[in-house]
């Protein structure tokens, strides 16, 4: 069976009957019987997020939502929470901080038995810090320099089901090109991927499409001809580059993650 599709979301998506991104992901995830498994491991108040999206995913008619209360790495090691997790067809992973998913859950049975499940067909959704964590590299950090404008940007690991991809999040909303751009910067073989709040892309067989209100921004500077990152002074990076490509697409344009290039909207030409 091919994986199953990857719901990627930049986070403060509509809760509401005609909210497009999660309406979306309640399309993908009644194609099977098991109904949604919402996990607020990232998140600072799990029941109050909890309540919310079992309060939408059911108005939008779906029978069985449940949550996976997930809170040390005991219970991502514990079989229940494995076996729990595997009777659903789609997961909802919720905002906060990606860096408590990874710590909590990256490499134990419940990450394992999660990525089973996506290969066997699993539909997975991630929203805000659960979008990032759906990358193999995530940016856990980007701190402003005191005294100076330059960013210093850390990467950790993610789950691992996107090979060679940084996903940013609220991305216009709150800035992040500058952060985006030092991290593939540093990486060039790394794509990134910025996506703006109330907006998704759905990824499948190679290749993305972008649901949503806003705008998706790819950067790749694998053919990049000139990279030179040096140091001040007082410890901040300088950043000189050229030759990177820059794709900007909104609702319904499509990109090919193995080739690189835009793919335009379903039915229309070039």
């Amino acid at each position: 069976m091919n994986c199953g599709e990857l719901l990627i979301i930049g986070g403060a998506e509509d809760k509401c009957l005609e909210g497009e991104v999660l309406n979306k992901f309640v399309e993908l995830s009644i194609r099977s019987d098991g109904g949604i498994g919402i996990l607020p491991t990232a998140s600072e108040i799990p029941e109050e997020v909890s309540m919310e999206y079992i309060k939408i995913f059911r108005e939008l008619g779906v029978g069985r939502v449940e949550v996976i209360k997930l809170d040390s790495r005991k219970d991502a090691d514990d079989p229940a929470l494995c076996e729990q997790l595997i009777s659903y067809s789609a997961i909802f992973i919720t905002g906060g901080n990606q860096s408590r998913l990874s710590e909590l859950i990256g490499q134990s049975k419940f990450h394992h038995a999660l990525s089973r499940a996506w290969h066997n067909g699993m539909v997975i959704a991630g929203t805000s810090a659960g979008a990032s964590i759906l990358g193999k590299d995530m940016i856990v950090a980007a701190d402003t320099m005191l005294n100076d404008d330059k960013l210093k940007v850390e990467l950790g690991q993610g789950f691992g089901f996107l090979d060679g991809l940084i996903i940013d999040q609220h991305f216009s909303q709150r800035g992040r090109f500058d952060r985006l751009l030092s991290a593939i910067a540093a990486n060039k073989e790394i794509m990134g991927i910025g996506i703006d709040e109330n907006t998704a892309i759905l990824v499948n067989d190679g290749h993305f499409e972008v649901f949503g209100q806003h705008q998706v921004l790819v950067l790749d500077g694998s053919k990049s001809n000139y990279i030179n990152i040096t140091s001040s002074e007082n410890g901040s990076e300088e950043l000189t580059l050229s030759g990177f490509n820059l794709h900007a697409l909104t609702r319904g344009y499509r990109f090919d993650l193995l080739t690189r290039k835009l793919l335009m909207k379903k039915g229309s030409q070039p």
